[in-house]
């Protein structure tokens, strides 16, 4: 079973956010394969705040979805990041709740075509690859805060109040050496001596200029030495949580009626397309082959481009040198 759909979206003006929607032609359900979801991005610029793919569900209100988001640097991004983050998000809405993957997953901030894989297994173990690469695999159960903890803190147990948990205490035996606070912060200059052509009677009395005393050694602190009587640091101990309930479902949505995009933009340019979603790896992988080729096209024309502008510098430099050369055997003739 596989269901494609082409759509290409292209951002607009910066800054600006903006959504769409495609229905795709043949919803389906996959009750017990595996999930592989497919888009490709072409980038012009490393400025994108952040691009969104949802698989979405026919039911209205929309219920279930999968959205996995490429965040590249920007100064203005949604509250999920800031500053200059780089990540790929795995977010997965179950009952009205969006979960946000906890594993870091890396992402790509060239400025070429890359092409993005979300596999959903029906053991609920997922994987994202990039360029057909694994970026990051891990378990529904285990890498979202889909499920209740499997245990709590035990609410009828407190800290003894006895407990020490101060690993050092001062030291009884130290005390502050006679005469410390007697020691000056600073001291006249030893070396110092009044100027030749000092005036008293206009000046004034000649004063030592200051320096730190070096035999000063700032506000006396008692030494500390090991608590004997630590016991560590108290830990709360941990019950079977009475609320948690293990499911078998996470991998399963109702259906996948929808491929949606999200745009955060900060600067126009970036270009989406090429999207599948099925549960037939074989047809994903020659899916993905319509990228490499893609991709393969476009390196060798950026190569060919690069070279062709490295070429024109040169040129233009050695221009340049001779105009000059040219120039100083002028200025020689003229002398």
């Amino acid at each position: 079973m596989q269901t494609k759909k082409k759509n290409k979206r292209e951002s607009r003006l910066a800054p600006m956010h903006d959504s769409t929607r495609s229905l795709l032609p043949y919803p389906r359900i996959f009750p017990t394969r595996t999930k592989i979801s497919f888009f490709s991005t072409l980038s012009s610029t490393s400025r994108t705040s952040i691009a969104v793919v949802d698989t979405l569900s026919s039911s209205p209100p929309v219920s279930t979805k999968r959205t996995l988001a490429v965040t590249h640097p920007t100064t203005s991004c949604s509250d999920q990041t800031s500053g200059s983050t780089k990540k790929t998000h795995f977010i997965i809405t179950k009952d009205g709740t969006n979960h946000l993957v906890k594993r870091e997953i890396r992402t790509e901030t060239d400025e070429k075509t890359h092409l993005y894989t979300l596999t959903i297994h029906p053991d609920n173990t997922y994987q994202v690859d990039i360029d057909g690469k694994e970026a990051q695999k891990g378990s529904l159960k285990e890498d979202f805060d889909i499920l209740k903890p499997k245990e709590i803190k035990d609410p009828q147990a407190s800290k003894p109040s006895d407990w020490v948990d101060e690993r050092t205490i001062v030291d009884p035996e130290d005390k502050k050496p006679e005469g410390y606070d007697d020691i000056p912060e600073s001291i006249a200059d030893p070396e110092a001596t009044k100027p030749d052509d000092w005036d008293e009677e206009l000046d004034g009395e000649w004063e030592r200029p200051t320096i730190p005393n070096p035999d000063f050694k700032g506000e006396w602190t008692p030494k500390r030495i090991p608590n004997p009587l630590y016991k560590g640091e108290w830990v709360h101990p941990l019950i079977a949580n009475p609320d948690y309930v293990d499911r078998d479902d996470l991998y399963l949505f109702d259906s996948n009626a929808y491929v949606g995009f999200e745009l955060w933009q900060v600067k126009s340019g970036t270009i989406f397309d090429n999207i599948i979603v099925t549960d037939d790896a074989a047809e994903a992988a020659k899916f993905a082959e319509l990228t490499k080729e893609a991709q393969t096209g476009e390196n060798a024309a950026q190569e060919k481009d690069e070279a062709e502008k490295a070429a024109a510098a040169k040129a233009a430099e050695e221009s340049e040198k001779t105009d000059k050369d040219a120039d100083a055997e002028d200025s020689k003739d003229e002398l």
